[in-house]
């Protein structure tokens, strides 16, 4: 699906998963509520329009589940990257809601932080933004979507522009997407897409 000229636009669609109930240690394999499958489907009848072809997502079952309807009506599979994980912040440890936002709030002051059992925001960009640009090198000019999760959505923009940080992640809804164009793979801009 790379045959299209490089000099046509590129869109990544990221596609912030839909509610899912937390249970903490349980990262890899919860899905999503009731009330998120639901936003799931209302994502596949705004973005049908959109013509996406190519579908990635991280190997976080809350965001498969949000993407599955999508991908299964255009008849695509969705690869999944490593990379595209979430970035832990607590570790094993239970924060709680407010301990939880704080050393949140200091991974974005501090770029290197590393939050004991956490990844620190450059670790967690770092293997994040090489699958984006793995993307826009194999697939210029084609549309994809990406099921991902608030904080890593909010670091893979920052890495295309710095104003996307802690303030950005605290207004992103659940499901939330956001489209980034690029030209010849550089950075053109984005906005956001109201699915539900």
């Amino acid at each position: 699906m790379s045959g299209t000229a490089p000099n046509e636009e590129t869109r990544l669609y990221f596609v912030r998963h839909a509610h899912s109930p937390y249970i903490h240690g349980r990262e890899m394999e919860r899905g999503l509520s009731a009330a998120g499958r639901a936003d799931a489907e209302n994502l596949r009848l705004r973005l049908e329009q959109e013509n996406i072809g190519i579908f990635v997502s991280s190997p976080y079952r809350r965001a498969i589940d949000t993407l599955a309807p999508l991908a299964e009506s255009a008849g695509q599979p969705i690869l999944l990257f490593e990379g595209l994980q979430e970035r832990l912040v607590s570790g094993s440890r239970d924060l709680g809601a407010a301990g939880f936002l704080e050393e949140k709030a200091r991974c974005y002051a501090d770029f290197d932080y590393c939050p004991p059992g956490g990844e620190s925001s450059r670790a967690a960009a770092g293997r994040a933004m090489p699958v984006l640009r793995e993307l826009l090198h194999n697939h210029a000019g084609q549309r994809i979507a990406i099921g991902t999760h608030g904080d890593i959505l909010t670091l893979m923009l920052n890495g295309f522009a710095p104003e996307f940080g802690f303030e950005f992640w605290q207004r992103l809804s659940m499901p939330d997407v956001y489209c980034a164009f690029f030209d010849q793979g550089i950075y053109r801009g984005v906005e956001r897409i109201r699915c539900v």
